[in-house]
Order: C-alpha cells, then structure tokens, then sequence
C-alpha cells in the first residue's frame, strides 16, 4: 500500500485548516472593532455629526401655500483636535455647529455654535453652550476654514444657557432645557436626535406671548 496518498491528503487537510484560521482570525480582526458596543456619547455624536437640512419640510409648506418655517441648515463637525491646552483628564468632546436660517424675502441669518458635550456620573450625555471668544470673526468661523484655532483656557460656559441632560430614547436623545435670558425672555431648546434626522424647537417667549414665529420643531434629514 502506498503511504504517500494519506500523507498527501495529510498535508493538503492541514493547510486547508490553517488557512480557514487564518482566515478566521483575519475577519474577527477586522469586524471585531466595529462589533464592540457603541458608548453613548459616540453614538449621540455619530447621529449629531453631518450636514442637515429642513428642505422637504419647508417644500411641503411652499406647496400649500404656507411656508411658517424658515429654510434652515446645520454643518457640524468635532472640533476637540482643533483646541489646544486640553488636560490630560478632560474627557468631553468639543463641537461647532454651523446654524445658516432663511426666511422669504430675508437675508440668510448665519449663527456659528460652539457646545461641548460631557457624560455625567449618572451616565447621561450633557450639553454646554460655550461663548465664542471674542477674537474670533464670526463670519469665518466655520468648519471648513482651516485658519482658526482654539485655546481651552478662552472657552467659558455662556452664561445665558444652562448646562441640560439628554434621555435617551426609542428614536434617540432628547432634551428639553428651558432658560432665562436677559429682558425676561425665557428661552427653551427642546429637541430629538436620532439617525439621520433632528427635530429642534428653539422657543422664545415673553410675558406668555410666543417670540419665536412658528410653533412646531424645524425638521431636518441628514444631507451627508
């Protein structure tokens, strides 16, 4: 009986079986990162990240005659890389949002953020509304303008919002954090994140009349 069939076959099996490790091993290498469970805030931030627009909301409003709400777009992005000075324990997450509102027969009214977003000992993910230091030109702060830079130190909190928590939800987070500003002014933001959308309602109120010209949240869809 020849041996060198079974030695053959031998040899064949083991390297087919080391192979299919291999092949193994290389796929849970790959898949495994994306596996691992998303932390909140990195999933709030995956949602928040992008650039939106409530244009399919304010067609249907032009299209029966209507249009209460303005054409309104965010650009927002991640911009702790571009803050120096950060301690070593700081462990939130800075943001600018770019806010660009149009109205009929108005200029485009364009309102650059800065938030910083912190997860607090119950877990749940905190908004800051930072002040924008007052070097900064406001018309050229804006994410794709590579020239600004930030320093941690000249950040503050702005003194007419006070720091809010989000419920996360079915269809997100969601928020409602009612302020008062100057002029007795009360002021709340409410608003619900979630994949691919934001519904925001920024209302402002004075002695129980409504400022803000419409009543519903602005409802933007992800553009990328």
């Amino acid at each position: 009986m020849n041996p060198k069939p079974r030695i053959f076959s031998f040899i064949h099996s083991g390297i087919h079986s080391f192979i299919h490790l291999l092949i193994l091993s290389l796929t849970f290498a790959c898949i495994s990162p994306k596996a691992q469970k998303m932390s909140d805030l990195d999933l709030y931030l995956s949602y928040l990240t992008g650039d939106f627009d409530n244009i399919a909301q304010v067609e249907t409003q032009r299209k029966v005659g209507k249009q209460t709400h303005p054409y309104a777009k965010h650009v927002t992005r991640v911009i702790t890389q571009r803050v120096s000075g950060i301690p070593a324990d700081f462990k939130g997450v800075f943001v600018l949002e770019e806010s660009y509102y149009k109205y009929p027969n108005q200029d485009t009214i364009v309102k650059p953020y800065i938030f910083k977003f912190e997860v607090n000992a119950q877990r749940q993910i905190v908004l800051h509304s930072m002040a924008i230091p007052e070097r900064i030109d406001k018309k050229t702060f804006r994410n794709d303008n590579a020239t600004w830079r930030l320093a941690f130190a000249e950040l503050k909190e702005s003194p007419s919002f006070k720091p809010a928590a989000y419920t996360k939800t079915e269809r997100g987070f969601y928020i409602k954090a009612p302020n008062d500003l100057p002029g007795g002014v009360k002021f709340t933001l409410e608003e619900t994140i979630g994949n691919g959308f934001l519904e925001v309602m920024e209302l402002a109120e004075k002695d129980g009349k409504r400022l803000t010209p419409y009543d519903t949240p602005l409802q933007y869809v992800r553009m990328k």
